[in-house]
């Protein structure tokens, strides 16, 4: 009886101590974010939040007046950033710098579709490391997209 008990600590102790180091394990920004699901409802709100937007909306109203277009350029969004933030989607759409080619894009525009991100990712109370390291991920575009 008395080995049987030591076994089941031995057993108990083993088993808290992998415990500990599964939920001590670093996840990915893409898991603290929620998944592809979450991602999608993030991307929904901030393209809500673009197409209300004054400041920078007349660059997507083409875009948001095809439905069809429009889902393909959520889809995309949602692919790009899963796979930005190290989920396992692949972005398949053109390049920051072809696809903003000619539009005219200025630090203020950039600026205005950061905070509508930021606006989006605080409504799903995304945590503010989260927020800096998404935000670090995608900032690096910003070449890419402002071109005045």
């Amino acid at each position: 009886m008395e080995r049987f008990v030591k076994a089941l600590c031995v057993g108990a102790f083993c088993t808290v101590i992998g415990l500990s180091a599964a939920w001590g394990a670093e996840s990915t920004l893409y898991q603290r974010l929620g998944g592809k699901a979450a991602i999608t409802a993030v991307v929904d709100e901030f393209v809500a939040r673009v197409a209300a937007d004054t400041r920078i909306n007349a660059f997507f109203a083409a875009t948001a007046a095809d439905p069809k277009r429009l889902a393909s350029f959520k889809g995309r969004l949602a692919d790009q950033i899963c796979e930005a933030s190290g989920g396992p989607c692949k972005y398949t759409g053109k390049d920051m710098k072809t696809a903003h080619a000619g539009m005219g894009v200025q630090a203020q525009h950039f600026d205005a579709l950061v905070e509508d991100l930021v606006g989006a990712l605080d409504k799903f109370k995304v945590t503010a490391a989260d927020k800096q390291a998404l935000l670090g991920v995608l900032g690096p575009m910003k070449s890419d997209i402002v071109t005045r």
